[in-house]
């Protein structure tokens, strides 16, 4: 039995963010993505941009930094301006 003022689990949940915020997976590589909803206990992200979405446990999550938007942003427009196939 727990205390009054112990917590199995001391961990808050992360907050859930707005739908289209840009997150970093960082257990795929620090990948960059847009949030798009939940699925079950995991966070629906895919890449900025467009492309196929995958799940990330939200512990593993975090706001992407200012200059990871950029990046993200910035690879795809190039990806495009070369005629890849986004």
């Amino acid at each position: 039995m727990y205390g009054e003022n112990a917590r199995p689990n001391a961990q808050e949940p992360p907050e859930l963010p707005a739908p289209g915020a840009l997150l970093v997976d960082m257990s795929h590589g620090d990948r960059v993505g847009e949030f798009r909803g939940v699925a079950g206990p995991r966070w629906s992200l895919r890449p900025v941009g467009g492309g196929t979405e995958w799940e990330a446990e939200p512990r593993h999550v975090r706001p992407a930094l200012l200059i990871e938007q950029l990046r993200a942003r910035t690879a795809r427009l190039n990806a495009r301006s070369r005629g890849e196939v986004l």
